[in-house]
């Protein structure tokens, strides 16, 4: 899918393999979050030297991930409408590229350094809504040639690639310049060539549905409804081209999902309130921050590749594993010893893998395709509920461990119900359109 080719032209995805598309996708996610994830690792300190404090850090922190799941919400359907799913994609890498290196300016603008951080952080995360609903059904589209849990873990490693290095290179500009600022504005590189990639990509693969299967490709708006007849002149007759089409409905498990993960979501604690621990409570400098961050992205990308393989070998119940990482993570990872934070930082990688890649996967195989952009914007919309909520709660908190780390328990003990009603949905679902 993409903005189609000319009628009768032969299309140029035709003349990559399905992996060659998805291994793309995965370097330009490498690029783009080698500096998008290079500043994340800063965000909680960078705020906290512009005088915020951990109420505020939450807060920005959660809106921000609010921001990039919420309007998702908007986006989805409307690239669904347009099918201009390479133009969404384009510009909403470019609002990243853009934001990143600016924040090096908000040292040097006085009273006014937060607010300009904050505005600059909620951009750039609205520029990741604006792009992933397209990004993820280009992928979507390429990964289903592949194994589309295979295919989604591929690409989460090398995001997580990405997601690992920004850290590292952020650390070393601090080590060798003792001060912040320097190290956001050196992610204009990578921010640049994720857009150079990203219009060549465009050029030689505009037309991704060549890789959809015709199951994929069945509209479920044809499917028989109640009533239907074998008539040609009955208007209500699927069969009928020029009869009203079929109202489509996502299914209820979609919805039941969305329920589960956003609940799970609510228990995750923010890295910007991890990294604001750190260095609030004195557990490390400001230059190795950033190298707890590179662990939890290594662990995201082991958890994406695990998770990923095991879904495609044994299903959905490998998504339990999301809401136990969970319920350890406020209690670790707010401790006042360094081991317990790097081990807690680590579950909190780990979740978060498999939230971008094997729950994605799922949603795709409960939507077809044709409507996974409004899917994933409806889905990414109670994520981001999730994750304001989530934001708030640690920050308010954060000097109440103990009550926090209770209310994400009861939380997990919750998602993981869901879950659990969620398989058991999926599967009456499967048997009854067998």
């Amino acid at each position: 899918m993409g903005e189609p080719v000319p009628l009768g032209a032969d299309p140029p995805a035709r003349q990559w393999s399905a992996w060659r598309v998805v291994l793309n996708f995965g370097i330009v996610s490498l690029v783009v979050d080698l500096a998008s994830n290079g500043a994340e690792s800063l965000t909680g300190p960078l705020l906290g030297q512009l005088g915020a404090s951990a109420l505020v850090v939450g807060v920005v922190t959660g809106l921000g991930e609010a921001f990039a799941l919420t309007f998702r919400l908007i986006s989805g359907p409307w690239s669904d409408r347009t099918g201009r799913y390479w133009t969404f994609t384009i510009a909403g890498y470019a609002l990243t590229a853009v934001c990143v290196p600016l924040l090096a300016v908000t040292p040097f603008v006085g009273s006014v350094g937060l607010v300009l951080a904050s505005t600059l952080i909620l951009v750039e995360r609205t520029g990741k809504a604006i792009r992933s609903p397209a990004k993820t059904v280009l992928l979507a589209n390429a990964a289903g040639a592949v194994g589309r849990g295979r295919g989604f873990a591929v690409h989460k490693s090398l995001d997580q690639a990405g997601s690992l290095l920004g850290p590292l290179v952020v650390s070393a500009v601090i080590a060798v310049t003792t001060v912040i600022w320097p190290a956001f504005a050196v992610l204009a590189i990578p921010g640049a060539v994720a857009i150079g990639i990203l219009v060549w990509m465009r050029a030689r693969v505009p037309d991704l549905s060549v890789y959809e299967s015709s199951r994929d490709r069945a509209p479920v708006s044809a499917r028989p409804r109640s009533g239907a007849t074998d008539d040609p002149a009955d208007p209500g007759n699927p069969a009928d081209p020029t009869g009203p089409p079929a109202p489509f409905r996502l299914p209820r498990a979609f919805y039941l999902f969305a329920a589960t993960v956003g609940v799970s979501t609510v228990g995750l604690v923010s890295f910007g309130v991890i990294s604001f621990h750190l260095v609030d409570a004195q557990i490390l400098p400001l230059a190795a921050v950033p190298l707890v961050y590179a662990v939890a992205m290594g662990a995201a990308a082991l958890g994406a590749l695990a998770s990923g393989y095991a879904y495609d070998k044994l299903g959905t119940g490998v998504l339990f594993s999301l809401p136990l990482m969970i319920a350890f993570v406020p209690g670790l990872s707010l401790s006042a010893q360094l081991g317990a934070v790097v081990v807690g930082a680590a579950l909190w990688g780990a979740a978060t893998g498999i939230q971008e890649s094997t729950v994605k996967a799922l949603v795709a195989d409960l939507v077809p395709s044709g409507h996974r952009g409004t899917a994933y914007g409806i889905f990414a919309a109670f994520e981001g509920a999730a994750a304001l909520a989530g934001g708030t709660l640690a920050g308010a908190l954060y000097d109440q461990v103990p009550v926090l780390v209770g209310t994400v328990v009861a939380l997990q003990v919750a998602a993981f119900a869901l879950l659990w009603a969620t398989i058991r949905l999926q599967r009456r679902d499967a048997g009854l359109s067998t």
